[in-house]
């Protein structure tokens, strides 16, 4: 399969290359009109520019929008048939990708998904006589303006805000302003160069806490390559986990019910009704079109139905500093439960043939153990080649037993 658990995520190559021309002749075939934009990755415009050939070549109509976050081309998509964001995400450069959305702002299901590849494969072009147009099409204010119609900073703040080089610099630091806030930049030059790696983990942020507490900032957001994501910390420069961040965001929202992964932890349930996807955006957009107040991943992506279904980096940003205007944040995660979870990750260039072998339906699914004080999930990650592996439980030694089992599991498929 080409769709990984967030739409199509390579290392850049020729076959990338054709496919972001046949990609653009296939959208064509089932939408007149494309919303189309692109990270700041260097392979970038030469993608987003076969794309766009590839829409003009079957006659229909490409709205260019330059580099502009994901959620802001799904945003964007509401204006025409379907929208296309050239970007490989959290991924180092050497990655690329392919992004497609529905008018809403969801991401393609598994049955649009399933039809595409079709396309894909068959190929669809019309004859010379045939000519697409295009037009450039300014997503960012549209976006932006949505966002600021929806927050409200109710005292003097400031944040500081890490963007990864990548498309966020764009709209988040010019839309925290917007709002009243004075940010504090930090990685916000587009320059297609990643200085820090892109996913933003506490890890892969470790001076942030200082920085926080050098400037006085109210908090920090920071994002990846495509600001999808969106993590956070406290005014003390404490960083905030995924799980507790969904639990914030639920409990700030008044959400009850509420759309998260296989990965994510037991303590959501302790607040809200709770539904489970596969690990993936894409699947949280899907469940949360017919069910749902609010969804995301303790990776960082954060869905708001009553914005669109893509997970928004910039909305989240702005809400978080909304919370932080009003709330005691440190206070409020001192308060929620928490349970020990392990994630590891381990790289395996045959990670789904070792999924397949241990009986997963789907790799990128994986296999969930549940007992009764803990769970662990065993999965092949949709965009990079390695196999993911996430355990809880409600003592560290109920963790680590779990973890165990998990690496078991592995070990087992290894050897099948």
């Amino acid at each position: 399969m080409l769709f990984g658990s967030s739409g199509i995520r390579r290392r850049f190559d020729q076959e990338l290359i054709d496919l972001a021309l046949r990609a653009g002749s296939a959208l064509a075939a089932s939408s007149s009109d494309v919303i189309v934009g692109m990270d700041t990755r260097t392979t970038s415009p030469l993608l987003a520019h076969l794309l766009i050939s590839g829409i003009l070549g079957s006659g229909g109509t490409a709205y260019s929008c330059g580099i502009a976050p994901t959620p802001t081309i799904a945003y964007a998509a509401r204006n025409a048939r379907a929208a296309c964001m050239i970007t490989a995400s959290h991924n180092p450069e050497e990655y690329n990708g392919l992004k497609l959305f529905n008018s809403d702002g969801s991401s393609f299901t598994r049955r649009q998904q399933a039809e595409m590849e079709g396309l894909l494969k068959s190929g669809h072009w019309t004859d010379w006589k045939v000519r697409g147009s295009l037009k450039p099409y300014d997503a960012i204010s549209l976006h932006r303006s949505a966002i600021i119609q929806k927050v409200n900073i109710s005292r003097e703040m400031s944040a500081v805000v890490d963007c990864g080089n990548g498309a966020g610099c764009m709209l988040t630091p010019h839309l925290l302003l917007a709002l009243g806030i004075s940010p504090f930049s930090i990685n916000c030059d587009p320059s297609g160069q990643f200085f820090r790696p892109s996913e933003p983990l506490e890890k892969n942020l470790p001076y942030i806490s200082g920085v926080v507490r050098s400037t006085g900032a109210q908090c920090a957001v920071a994002h990846d390559g495509d600001a999808d994501r969106m993590m956070a910390w406290d005014g003390k420069g404490n960083y905030i986990s995924g799980d507790h961040m969904l639990m914030l965001f639920a409990q700030y929202l008044d959400a009850r019910r509420v759309v998260t992964t296989s990965d994510a932890s037991m303590i959501i349930e302790e607040v809200a009704e709770v539904r489970r996807t596969p690990v993936g955006d894409a699947y949280v957009s899907e469940e949360l079109l017919s069910w749902g107040d609010f969804g995301g991943e303790p990776s960082g992506a954060w869905i708001f139905p009553r914005v669109s279904y893509c997970p928004d980096g910039p909305f989240a940003a702005a809400l978080f500093c909304e919370i932080a205007s009003e709330w005691d944040v440190e206070e409020e995660i001192n308060n929620m439960p928490s349970y020990p979870i392990v994630r590891e990750s381990f790289a395996c260039e045959s990670a789904r043939e070792i999924l397949s072998a241990l009986g997963a339906e789907n790799p990128t699914d994986g296999i969930r153990i549940e007992e009764e004080n803990g769970w662990c999930l065993v999965r092949a990650s949709g965009t990079e080649p390695k196999i993911r592996l996430t355990a809880e439980g409600k003592t560290r030694t109920d963790a680590k037993k779990m973890r165990n089992k998990g690496r078991f599991l592995i070990s087992q498929g290894k050897t099948a």
